[in-house]
């Protein structure tokens, strides 16, 4: 089949992988614009692009897709049916009509659940125990268009983002892989979402990523498995910026939320008469550590807390 692909991130490498070894003719591969990376900000090339250029496919990296060039060169490429995977662009209207077959996309949730932009980190920010990847044809709306497939998977106790986001995207690839078959032989179903069932998944931020020590210890716990590895969530200690890789609930432990409650562990009381501990932690402009470490040798005079920046 004569495909176009659409993708940026790391996410979307294995897909391309997968079309490309399964004997597809990959007629473009749309990536995002290179953008600047390192204590150089030199110009980088996204993931999908270096893939791209490794296998000789040709590549296009438009600023815009609502120009009219975009519209031209798909045209032009004469696809048969169009793969999105985390492209980082809505594609408008006029696009979406173009490959006889529609476009696709595979989405790292299982729709209706966790439409928009992060749905992997808030799986688990939410603490849910499966997720699972959909491919579905695209629409106008926010990941709105009818489903194709699913596929689920548990989410591990201490499983981070990072790590979930692994998975997943090789579960995508192999989606993908029978997605494409069944549309080849005009057996894709066409499945509507449960508009009643619909949540979001909004992009992070450093507002979000900040610990509200008014949670629960798991509650706190998923926060900072979901913000793995980034934005990272944050708290401040000592007027300074507290990155937090890992945190724990700490039985046992009690007091007021965000008060520092054992001087050898770094043990904060929060929500619910609980208390959490923060097992690795980065101080700002540092490496990571334990917590344990990092409280070491601290003069302690009682009652620090963790306080918000």
């Amino acid at each position: 089949m004569r495909i176009v692909f659409m993708g940026t991130p790391d996410f979307a490498v294995p897909c391309l992988e997968r079309l490309h070894k399964d004997g597809h003719e990959i007629a473009g591969v749309f990536s995002q614009p290179d953008k600047p990376k390192g204590r150089g900000y030199s110009l980088a090339p996204p993931p999908v692009k270096e893939l791209a250029l490794s296998l000789s496919l040709p590549v296009y990296q438009p600023a815009s897709l609502r120009n009219g060039e975009a519209e031209a060169l798909l045209r032009e490429l004469a696809p048969e049916l169009a793969v999105v995977v985390a492209y980082g662009k809505l594609l408008p209207p006029a696009l979406l009509d173009i490959p006889p077959l529609g476009c696709i996309n595979v989405h790292a949730s299982l729709l209706p659940e966790l439409r928009g932009a992060a749905p992997i980190q808030w799986s688990v920010i939410r603490g849910d125990a499966v997720t699972g990847v959909t491919t579905m044809y695209l629409a106008e709306g926010m990941d709105t268009g009818d489903m194709i497939l699913r596929r689920e998977t548990p989410i591990g106790a201490g499983e981070t983002a990072g790590e979930l986001s692994l998975r997943l995207r090789d579960i995508g690839a192999e989606l993908l892989g029978e997605t494409v078959e069944l549309l080849a032989r005009g057996e894709a179903p066409r499945i509507p979402q449960e508009e009643a069932r619909a949540s979001y998944a909004p992009m992070l931020d450093k507002k979000l990523a900040t610990i509200d020590f008014t949670r629960t210890a798991r509650q706190i716990s998923c926060l900072v498995r979901g913000m793995s590895p980034a934005p990272g969530a944050r708290t401040c200690f000592g007027g300074k910026l507290l990155k937090v890789h890992e945190a724990l609930p700490a039985p046992g432990y009690s007091g007021e939320p965000g008060l520092l409650l054992d001087k050898g562990r770094l043990i904060a009381g929060c929500g619910g008469g609980e208390a959490v501990e923060l097992t690795r932690v980065q101080p700002e402009g540092k490496k990571a550590m334990e917590g344990s470490a990092f409280i070491r040798g601290r003069q302690l005079q009682g009652g620090e807390k963790f306080t918000v920046m």
